[in-house]
């Protein structure tokens, strides 16, 4: 009787765990994702809406401040939060632990201690790599901004000297610019002068969500102009020269660093392999020499 009572009551647990697993993929959830994100991610988006939640009253501002910082950067402050993220991160950690743990448990045969200390380290990795995308996001978004703010200083400067005023010009700007995260963010910056903000506020906003710091230098020199008075169409012709000398020095940079970067490739890689096609024909020569 004992024995049909435990395996009754294991069944009820089992049950509950797996209803309790299941039941935030039952009940669904807001989907703030567009199809082009991974299968994955919104495949699981019940369940990190539903941690993040929970980790919620556990979150530091600091640690909320920096993720909405990192998320702003990247442009996905409208597609996921601070709550999100941290759901991710723990989510992601378990996983590696789990990973780690069977690994050890199953193939590698280590106690359960040992494989509880061991899925530490992969666990504190899978952690800190959602994070590490979104940095890396953030970046990219920022090289193409970068890439991109010359050709928007022209036009803008091609409209001003054509008669324009600046919010007329941004806005002719924003229509011929291509596509990419700099028309994003002027196109946002436009709304909210269209909603009442004022455009000084407007282009500070819009640099503080980038990130980027040409853009609050040139924020800045609107804002000196507009506030001394002075003619734009200059100050947007200095402003694209200066960037465009920074993007030669910018690669000039990089050029001098690429030979110290491929030194390290170069110490394990390729002097390895020539050392060996060197001395093989030598220590063969040393070999036969020897044994006659």
């Amino acid at each position: 009787m004992k024995f049909w009572l435990s395996i009754g009551a294991a069944g009820v647990c089992l049950y509950l765990c797996v209803f309790l697993l299941l039941r935030p993929g039952m009940q669904g959830a807001s989907l703030p994702l567009e199809p082009t994100h991974p299968w994955l991610l919104r495949l699981l988006w019940p369940w990190v809406d539903r941690m993040g939640r929970f980790a919620q009253p556990f979150l530091s501002w600091k640690y909320r401040l920096r993720v909405d910082r990192e998320l702003r950067y990247a442009g996905l402050e409208r597609k996921l939060t601070c709550m999100n993220m941290s759901a991710l991160q723990l989510l992601t950690g378990l996983a590696g632990a789990l990973l780690m743990m069977l690994l050890g448990i199953s193939v590698l045969s280590w106690p359960l201690g040992l494989s509880l200390l061991v899925a530490i380290g992969p666990a504190l990795f899978c952690a800190w790599l959602p994070r590490h995308w979104v940095r890396l996001q953030g970046r990219q978004r920022q090289r193409q901004i970068l890439k991109a703010f010359p050709f928007m200083l022209d036009m803008t400067t091609l409209c001003v000297e054509s008669g324009l005023n600046l919010q007329g010009a941004l806005i002719q700007t924003a229509r011929l610019s291509p596509e990419g995260p700099l028309r994003q963010a002027l196109g946002h910056a436009l709304n909210d002068m269209r909603a009442g903000m004022p455009r000084l506020d407007a282009l500070r906003t819009m640099a503080d969500r980038t990130g980027v710091q040409a853009l609050r230098q040139w924020v800045t020199a609107m804002a000196q102009a507009d506030a001394l008075g002075m003619g734009l169409g200059p100050i947007l012709r200095a402003q694209s020269d200066q960037r465009r000398s920074e993007r030669f020095l910018q690669a000039e940079k990089l050029a001098m660093e690429a030979p110290v970067k491929m030194l390290l490739p170069l110490v394990l890689c390729i002097f390895p392999c020539t050392f060996i096609v060197i001395a093989f024909p030598i220590g063969m020569k040393l070999l036969h020499s020897g044994l006659s």
